[in-house]
């Protein structure tokens, strides 16, 4: 398993999984950078990050990860590799497994990159404008569980977004989907059924009614696990035509 992990990230640092990796994040860091400079006193630090978190579970993690599975998959799509990866001596679930872990770990990636990059911006702001620089110290331990939460009740999201992707040899289905689940994820914010949805589950961990976090981690997190799981062994099992 190691030594497919081991193909598949070398693939990753060939592509521009990178460049996406770091632009989602940055984008925003601007956005909040700019914002700040707009202001006239300094927020509570408190907003300033759950703001950031907020634009990233809200719009640009699902987003980003409709981009990451559909350029996971189109790596093997686009020269038909599937049938000479396929009759390699390793047993093909590993060969799903192994693109599952990575866009996992791009996805926690880029979450340790917005909180970085969202200290940096404030800082920043602060600095070129200090009447908004936010009083005291951030906490920078608490925003990482939130965002750790935000990446839990992703799950369910990425297993349906990647199984989608690597199921059709097109990126327009998996493109669709992404879209069209982003889409109904806004304008249906307010929806109380929205923490049924698995492109709402990531922003929900931002409620602050208890339920629908626990709700939004068990099914993200739990059931986005299980679904995983069951899109490998299906990928696996299926000939590819």
């Amino acid at each position: 398993m190691l030594a497919v992990l081991s193909v598949e990230l070398r693939k990753l640092n060939r592509s521009l999984a990178a460049l996406l990796a770091v632009a989602a994040p940055t984008l925003i860091a601007i956005f909040l950078f700019f914002n700040l400079l707009r202001g006239k006193k300094a927020p509570p630090w408190e907003m300033c990050l759950l703001g950031s978190g907020t634009v990233w579970a809200f719009f640009m993690l699902p987003m980003s990860v409709t981009a990451l599975t559909a350029l996971v998959a189109q790596m093997e799509h686009g020269p038909r590799s599937w049938d000479h990866l396929r009759a390699l001596p390793v047993a093909r679930w590993k060969l799903y497994a192994a693109k599952a872990v990575c866009v996992i770990a791009l996805v926690a990636a880029m979450s340790v990159l917005n909180l970085i990059f969202t200290w940096g911006a404030v800082m920043l702001a602060g600095t070129i404008k200090p009447a908004v620089m936010p009083a005291g110290a951030p906490d920078l331990a608490k925003y990482g569980l939130l965002l750790a939460k935000v990446l839990a009740a992703a799950t369910l999201m990425i297993a349906i977004q990647l199984w989608t992707a690597l199921r059709f040899a097109s990126f327009v289905p998996a493109l669709a989907l992404g879209i069209g689940g982003t889409f109904f994820s806004v304008v249906a914010t307010a929806a109380k059924q929205g923490v049924f949805f698995p492109w709402q589950m990531p922003v929900n961990m931002m409620a602050r009614d208890a339920w629908r976090i626990e709700t939004g981690l068990a099914l993200g997190g739990g059931l986005g696990l299980l679904v995983l799981i069951a899109a490998i062994i299906h990928l696996a099992r299926r000939e590819v035509l």
